[in-house]
């Protein structure tokens, strides 16, 4: 309030490095806005409209703002040896070596014989040669092309999808006393009345903590009924929806996922870390490899949550830059 008030009645009189601080105070305040609270970015957004912004400006003060501060928690299984896999797929297939040479590279023949390992001592580096079975492992996105055969590819995803609002229903407590629990439209009401309604465009994960036992796949698991993902696509037009397990319900037909795929909706499989994340308030950053008509796609979520938030790390704590060594 105080910082649409001091652009709107106090800009004329304001030095101009003052004005700016102030304008991107207000932008930043209106991209959380329109993240998190909807229903009030408006009021904001009509007037970051109207101001036009020097090229030093933009979003950079939203990072220095919020984001530096944000508490960040991972929600990605690592792709490792032994993780969970279909039984159909080639199990035996998938492998994790060192990278061994196919030439000199141009590089001459003193430098590596064909057939040898990259070392450090010999080279300098190392490198990894990673074969897997599939790109259905793991923590996932799933686009339509998994079940649809005119469906978008996972390089067909466009970039807007990378930061959206995040939702968790927790449905914990109704899989403790039945674990093949489905989860219900009932479910996101309950959310509702505690939160208010699920933001448009953003993506929902049901929490039930299958993911703690990773990588043992336990059976029957809770699932996603049908009815709340039409719920939640129909009449809340979210993003997409994610679950812990591998699969989005138990039925012998997947309907669930069958129903997604052939509306051209994404899905997210293989999510963890859910009990450390609030129910609302946080954002999801969304990354995943663009592989050219890719089916499937592993993905890497990290939820951005309020500082006050008891887990995850800031970057303060976790700043990337250097790395720490192992």
């Amino acid at each position: 309030h105080d910082c649409v008030e001091m652009i709107e009645t106090r800009a004329p009189s304001l030095e101009r490095e003052r004005f700016w601080r102030a304008a991107a105070c207000c932008n930043a305040l209106c991209l959380v806005a329109f993240l998190l609270i909807p229903s009030r970015a408006p009021a904001l957004a009509s007037l970051a409209t109207a101001l036009t912004f020097p090229a030093e400006a933009g979003y950079h003060s939203v990072f220095s703002s919020f984001f530096s501060h944000a508490k960040y928690i991972d929600l990605t299984h690592a792709i490792e040896p032994g993780m969970p896999l279909w039984a159909a797929f080639d199990t035996a297939g998938m492998r994790f070596s060192a990278a061994r040479a196919g030439s000199d590279g141009g590089m001459g023949a003193d430098f590596i014989d064909t057939g040898a390992e990259f070392t450090y001592a010999r080279h300098g580096f190392i490198a990894q040669q990673v074969t897997l079975p599939t790109d259905q492992m793991g923590t996932q996105l799933d686009p339509p092309a998994h079940w649809n055969e005119y469906g978008a590819t996972i390089s067909d995803v466009p970039p807007t999808v990378s930061l959206r609002p995040l939702v968790v229903v927790d449905v914990t407590p109704k899989v403790a006393a039945e674990p093949a629990y489905f989860a219900q439209r009932a479910d996101v009401e309950e959310w509702e009345a505690r939160h208010g309604r699920v933001p448009e465009g953003s993506v929902v994960f049901f929490r039930t903590d299958w993911s703690k036992v990773w990588p043992e796949e336990p059976f029957p698991f809770a699932s996603v009924g049908l009815p709340v993902l039409k719920f939640l696509h129909e009449e809340r037009r979210i993003l997409f929806h994610g679950h812990e397990p591998l699969d989005t319900d138990s039925t012998d037909s997947l309907e669930g996922e069958a129903w997604l795929m052939h509306h051209d909706f994404l899905q997210a499989e293989g999510v963890a870390n859910l009990d450390q994340v609030p129910e609302m308030g946080c954002l999801l950053s969304i990354g995943f490899p663009k592989i050219k008509g890719g089916s499937g796609g592993y993905a890497r979520y990290v939820a951005i949550c309020p500082p006050d938030t008891p887990s995850g790390v800031s970057v303060a704590n976790a700043p990337g830059a250097p790395l720490p060594r192992q």
